[in-house]
Formats: C-alpha cells, sequence, structure tokens
C-alpha cells in the first residue's frame, strides 16, 4: 500500500519558521535538544509503549506503570542522566506514577522544610530511592483548607518522641498519590500539639512500611482508595487512605527549619520565616499550570492533524470530500484551543520566572511578592485545569 503524507502540504503552508518555534515552545535551544533526545529514547524503547492503555482494566494498568517507573529507573542508572534529563524521561513515558509525587513533593518538601542536617540525612535516601516517599496532607475531611486538618502530633518529652494520631474518621489521610501500596515513607502534615497548646499545622517524615517486607508497620492502617473516574487519568497511581493509631516517632523527624520543639517540649521559631513553607506550595502550583499546558497542546494537536487527514462532504466533481479543517464551525472550535494552549505554556513560563525569583526574595526576607505568588499560582491552576479538562 502506497504511504501518502496528507499532512505535508498542510506544513508546507507555514507562514513562520517553524524550527524556531520550536525552539519557543521549549523555551531555550537547552531545553529543546533535552527534549527531543528524551523524546527519542522513550518512543524507541518498546517498554513504554501505550497504545494498549486504553484496553487495561486499573489492576493491568497499575501493574503495567510500575514496570515502567522501574524500567525508566533503570535507564536513569544505565545511561547516568543529570536530573534535568531524568526529569524531561519521566515526562515523556506520560503516565501519572509514584514518583511523580515522589520526586515532585516528597523531595521539596524536605528540601524546603528540613534542616540540613535532616537533608543530609533522608534526601541521599530519597534520591537514590532506598525510600519511596508521599505528600501526606489531604485528609477524607479537609482538602484545601489546610488548617482545619484534623491529625495530631503531640510531643512526650518523657521519650522524647512525637505521637501522631488520627483522632477521628475525617482524619484520615485521603489521595495521596502513591501512598496506597508503594510508599515506605510520607511527609505528614499534622497538628503540632506540645506542652498542651496547640501550634498548628506542621511536617513531619513519617514511615509507613518495612524496609524488609513491606508490610504496614504496627498502627498504620493504610491502603488504595480504589477506581478514579476516567479510564486512564490517575487509575494508574495507586492513591491512598491512611489512618494513625498513636504512632510514635523521634522528636528529630519534625521538619525543624522554620519551627522547633526542644528536648523539654518548648516550641520556638527560627529566623527562619515561616512564609518559606509556602514555596513548596507555589511550586506545585505552577507545575501543574505547566502540566495542564502540555495536556491540552496535546489533545489539540491530535485533533488539528485528524481534521487534517479527515474529509468528509464537499465533492464536486469526483474529486475528494473537504478537509474537516477547512470547515470554518471547526476552525472556530480548534483555533482559539491552540491559541490557549500557546498562551497557557507562556503563562507557565512566567510563573516558574515568578517562582525562582518568589524564592531569592524569601531567602532575603523580602515577601513582598509572595501575595501575587499565591494569587497567580492558586487562581492559574485553577483555570487553566478546569478549562483543560
Amino acid at each position: 500500500m502506497e504511504v501518502i503524507d496528507q499532512l505535508a502540504p498542510e506544513r508546507s503552508k507555514a507562514q513562520f519558521d517553524v524550527d524556531a518555534m520550536k525552539i519557543v515552545w521549549a523555551g531555550s535551544q537547552h531545553v529543546f535538544d533535552i527534549s527531543d533526545r528524551m523524546a527519542r529514547l522513550v518512543a524507541s524503547d518498546p517498554a513504554f509503549r501505550k497504545d494498549n492503555r486504553v484496553t487495561l482494566g486499573r489492576k493491568e494498568l497499575f501493574k503495567n506503570t510500575l514496570r515502567k517507573a522501574a524500567h525508566a529507573w533503570k535507564r536513569i542508572m544505565e545511561l547516568r542522566l543529570t536530573e534535568e534529563e531524568a526529569s524531561k524521561l519521566r515526562a515523556f513515558v506520560d503516565e501519572p506514577a509514584f514518583t511523580d509525587l515522589h520526586w515532585g513533593m516528597f523531595v521539596p518538601a524536605i528540601k524546603g522544610q528540613g534542616t540540613e542536617e535532616q537533608q543530609q540525612k533522608w534526601l541521599p535516601l530519597a534520591y537514590k530511592m532506598q525510600i519511596i516517599g508521599c505528600y501526606a496532607q489531604t485528609e477524607l475531611g479537609h482538602g484545601s483548607n489546610v488548617q482545619g486538618l484534623e491529625t495530631t502530633a503531640t510531643f512526650d518529652p518523657k521519650t522524647d518522641e512525637f505521637v501522631i494520631h488520627s483522632p477521628t474518621l475525617t482524619s484520615s489521610k485521603w489521595w495521596p498519590g502513591g501512598l496506597g501500596k508503594v510508599s515506605t515513607h510520607a511527609v505528614v502534615y499534622a497538628r503540632l500539639i506540645t506542652d498542651g497548646k496547640d501550634y498548628g499545622v506542621h511536617g513531619f517524615i513519617v514511615q509507613l512500611r518495612s524496609l524488609d517486607d513491606h508490610s504496614a508497620l504496627p498502627g498504620i492502617t493504610v491502603g488504595d482508595i480504589g477506581m478514579k473516574f476516567g479510564s486512564g487519568a490517575y487509575n494508574t497511581m495507586d492513591n491512598g487512605v491512611l489512618h494513625f493509631d498513636h504512632i510514635r516517632i523521634p522528636r528529630e523527624q519534625m521538619l525543624m527549619r522554620v519551627s522547633q520543639v526542644t528536648r523539654e517540649g518548648k516550641f520556638k521559631q527560627s529566623d527562619v520565616p515561616r512564609q518559606l513553607l509556602y514555596g513548596t506550595m507555589v511550586y506545585v502550583r505552577q507545575t501543574i499550570v505547566a502540566d495542564a499546558s502540555i495536556a491540552l497542546s496535546r489533545a489539540v494537536c491530535i485533533a488539528t492533524r485528524y481534521s487534517c487527514v479527515r474529509r468528509q462532504f464537499g465533492s464536486q466533481d469526483g474529486g475528494p470530500e473537504m478537509q474537516v479543517i477547512d470547515y470554518k464551525t471547526q476552525q472556530s472550535r480548534l483555533f482559539p484551543l491552540l491559541a490557549t494552549a500557546y498562551a497557557y505554556r507562556f503563562v507557565g513560563e512566567w510563573l516558574n520566572w515568578l517562582y525562582t525569583d518568589v524564592t531569592q526574595r524569601l531567602q532575603a526576607n523580602d515577601f513582598s511578592t509572595l501575595p501575587e505568588a499565591h494569587a497567580c499560582t492558586a487562581g492559574l491552576k485553577s483555570l487553566t485545569t478546569s478549562f483543560t479538562a
């Protein structure tokens, strides 16, 4: 059968430099080169195939994603990829996995909220994936309202430990990705109580499963929350539920860059501004906006290409039917989406710049741009993901 490239005539009509636009879209020649190389690496590896994904049941989806995540890590190690290259490779694998939360939230939380000593202890283990972490903040009864979280971390000065406890059903951690079956550790957000006083929500590093046989530790109830809406989406990931029954952890496992509890149980603030805690949240929000731009651009790219190939009605004198792309109604649906994909891509770049700028200012105790960063990342996260969906 003769192969006909039906897109070539459309591509030849471009009135701009396509190669130059590729660099603009990537952000720089450096980023484009890495992206191109990692895309080819993933596309040429049969282990990363995804053409059968829509036919798989939830259990098979999850197992398939586990296999891909393990294979990706193997390739990263074999090729000695940089952190930037590894991040691009994982992105092109294109399946939500426990690694997203490990690298995207667990590691940044320790980097942003842990002391130098805590970072030296925990980050090497996380970087080598000798421990696998998740981000246990959202509860069954509270999501965005972090100040309403019910999980407690009560300091016991007799043993120099925190007692992590879920006092109610609604205090169960609910939804964290990677929690259901994979994670060995979590950054858990809980109400700090010491000397009879509630000091609000703080982060704690809590081990969930044995490093020997992966079984849940005593006092911890953990499991997968099951099917999510959509045939793909987060059904590739083990979103989980977590309940604590008076779990004890050493005092040193409270993330203490901003606030500390002394051996005597006294709460004190460090010289590091509390506003630095918001850096992780701003970072995650701006990456979600970037992810929305990627998702929308892929969808509109597929729709536009198909509209060029598909022909329907309008045949004259026995010639070929009209391409769907030539119908004004089709253009009115596609072209605004195409423009929006570009807009989201560029606003994602701007948010990345804003995050970097805010982080540098926070380090210098300059909080002047933090309200703007909060408003822009929170608002754009909602806007871009809703529109994309």
